[in-house]
């Protein structure tokens, strides 16, 4: 692929534009910022290109990735409301990032949550400001209506893109579950979601996915957007590069800073490439935070332990950050019921499955669809223990804190939480017996009070001394760099809102039970096997109602891997500690040509998966900066 240049051939262009990170966002504005041929975009990227990869692009094999050379396998600190647990958090080390790993689920939240962005001073960022960019990103695609009937497939195709690179559908194939779906929550008084894309996830409804319906193949940011365009002389991609840090310098006869280029390391050599235009940092919620940081720019006390001059202080950088929590309990299921994970333990099985697949882009290998719902508290907590909770809600003295706690006593709340259910055993706490079949309750929360951080860890000892000393031979001592881990510290239950997330969730596994309780989805479910049922409760009866469930919350509560809000948007003193990270226009505060463009601008959390989100993000990103360069004021 010509575009894939080795460094010094990259470094041969002139740029106005650099992107760090190829990812979600990150193609999204390589490719409609070259749209522009007075700019010259160039991407760097850490990881490989990966389009021929069986388990990115076969959407029966999702998951098959983690864990591998396509992630980067981060880790948090050990969490002490999880009982001192780290837990892995899994990001896309690839051309395409998390949306290449991802389990393709495509969904939007509630009006109310992106009304909630632009209530804390972000201009144009409401539901109505981002609807266009939803609807720009995507193609939709028309189920047929035996399609519509087998897998309750609702839609209003006035709120869906036609044109977009992402192509979006309704799965060809369901996990057996999902034909009970509507049906059991029915039977426990929970209506169907008719039109789930147009302003609430509210109820029971059939998500979309991201698949080309030609190819059945996962549809992801590089071959959506930057496949098409890789021909474009000014759009230059390099792969395998890892950025070190942005470098800024003070303007002529001022204090201000602003951003001249990216230092980066390819093929174990280091590089500096220059830009006449901007720096846009596209690499996501956990290593944006990073990266910054490295640049110099946050809160003074932890680029001092880094070994790290502060030119730009905001004590903003890294924190703010929210993440949907999940647990998984596990039911077996009947012994007929093919689910992905007996693909993999079975190769015969999963060779008729490819065999399939390869001459009919049919079978389980198409199989990535889910039904899901979205339900609010009131309905599976009692009014007296809600408001029991709203005592023990933090004070909410700032904007954002006011919103959170109105949500939750809204008298019409969103989806707070998602409650999803399908075929296999996806948690990492509970081993499978071979031969037989499981299924997966998710219980995951929308709307934390828990909030966490991620930062840059502080420089190696030695490093750390030379900071403060004086003596110059100690100053060459190494400072903390972007081979160090980040700090991921999601401080899950933890504070007085932490203690609240932590009863609702343990409050949600007790409905979630109640869900593989209920007929018609109890008739395929055999017994649950995690946690194994109390010897005095059978499945179903009455006296499960008492189970307490708050130390098995504790011991298997993981990441969704959701995470948001780590160089929020913030116009005005709405987030703690004043403004964000960066303005309304995702220009970092305090420094020139400098952006952020991807799940960490999100000030706060959403009630959906995020791709869809992010995608749009990107795409109001790109008009923003383009209208920018357009009127000449391309570095800010």
């Amino acid at each position: 692929m010509g575009s894939l240049s080795e460094a010094e051939a990259f470094l041969a262009h002139n740029f106005t534009h650099m992107i760090i990170g190829g990812g979600t966002a990150g193609l999204v504005l390589a490719s409609r910022l070259s749209e522009d041929p007075t700019i010259t975009v160039g991407v760097l990227e850490a990881g490989p290109a990966a389009f021929e990869e069986p388990r990115i692009n076969v959407p029966g094999r999702l998951g098959e990735t983690m864990f591998t050379e396509y992630d980067w396998q981060f880790e948090t600190i050990p969490q002490p409301g999880l009982g001192g647990r780290k837990l892995p958090w899994n990001r896309g080390k690839v051309l395409g990032g998390s949306s290449a790993m991802n389990f393709m689920m495509w969904c939007r939240g509630n009006k109310g949550d992106y009304d909630a962005w632009e209530k804390l001073g972000n201009k144009g960022w409401g539901w109505e400001g981002m609807l266009p960019y939803f609807k720009k990103s995507e193609t939709f695609q028309v189920p047929t209506q035996e399609d519509q009937k087998k897998h309750q497939a609702y839609y209003d195709k006035s709120f869906h893109g036609t044109s977009g690179p992402l192509h979006t559908i309704y799965s060809a194939e369901y996990g057996a579950s999902s034909q009970h779906w509507h049906a059991t929550l029915k039977n426990l008084g929970v209506e169907s979601n008719r039109s789930h894309m147009s302003g609430s996830s509210v109820g029971a409804w059939t998500s979309l996915t991201a698949i080309d319906p030609s190819t059945q193949q996962r549809c992801y940011s590089a071959p959506a957007y930057y496949l098409p365009v890789s021909h474009r002389k000014n759009l230059v991609l390099l792969t395998h590069a890892t950025v070190r840090n942005i470098m800024l310098e003070k303007g002529n006869g001022s204090d201000e800073q602003i951003a001249k280029g990216v230092h980066f390391i390819h093929a174990s050599k280091q590089y500096t490439v220059e830009v006449s235009g901007e720096v846009i940092l596209s690499a996501g919620s956990v290593q944006s935070p990073q990266l910054l940081e490295l640049s110099g720019i946050g809160n003074p006390d932890i680029l001092r332990k880094a070994g790290i001059e502060t030119k730009v202080a905001n004590p903003n950088v890294g924190e703010n950050l929210q993440e949907h929590m999940s647990t998984m309990t596990i039911y077996e299921l009947d012994p007929s019921i093919l689910t992905p994970e007996a693909l993999r333990s079975d190769p015969l099985l999963a060779a008729a499955a490819d065999e399939q697949y390869l001459t009919s882009k049919s079978g389980a290998r198409t199989a990535a669809g889910y039904s899901a719902a979205y339900l609010p508290f009131s309905h599976f907590t009692n009014p007296s223990e809600l408001s029991h909770l709203a005592t023990q809600l933090p004070p909410a003295t700032i904007l954002r804190d006011q919103i959170l706690t109105s949500r939750f006593n809204s008298p019409t709340p969103g989806g707070q939480i998602e409650f999803l259910f399908d075929v296999s055993n996806y948690s990492p706490y509970f081993i499978s017996e071979p031969g037989k079949r499981y299924g997966t309750m998710m219980q995951m929360l929308q709307y934390p009070f828990s909030v966490g951080s991620i930062h840059i860890p502080a420089a190696p000892a030695a490093a750390a001394a030379a900071a403060a000393a004086q003596d110059e031979q100690d100053q060459q001592q190494r400072p903390t760099n972007s081979s160090d881990n980040p700090v991921i510290n999601p401080r899950y239950y933890e504070g007085a809102g932490g203690a609240v997330d932590f009863h609702l969730m343990a409050a949600a596994q007790r409905f979630g039970h109640k869900i593989c309780s209920t007929p018609p989805l109890r008739d395929i479910i055999v017994k649950r096997v995690f946690p194994a049922l109390p010897d005095h409760a059978g499945e179903g009866e009455e006296e499960e109602k008492e189970e307490s469930w708050e130390d098995w919350v504790r011991d298997t509560t993981m990441t969704d891997w959701h995470p948001v809000g780590t160089c929020a948007m913030g116009a005005d003193a709405g987030i703690k500690g004043g403004r964000g990270v960066v303005d309304d226009r995702l220009r970092v505060y305090g420094v020139k040509g400098l952006r952020v463009c991807d799940a960490s601008v999100m000030p706060l959390q959403i009630a959906a998966h995020l791709q869809a989100t992010v995608y749009a993000i990107g795409e109001r990103g790109a008009d923003m900066i383009k209208e920018d360069w357009a009127e000449g004021r391309g570095r800010g």
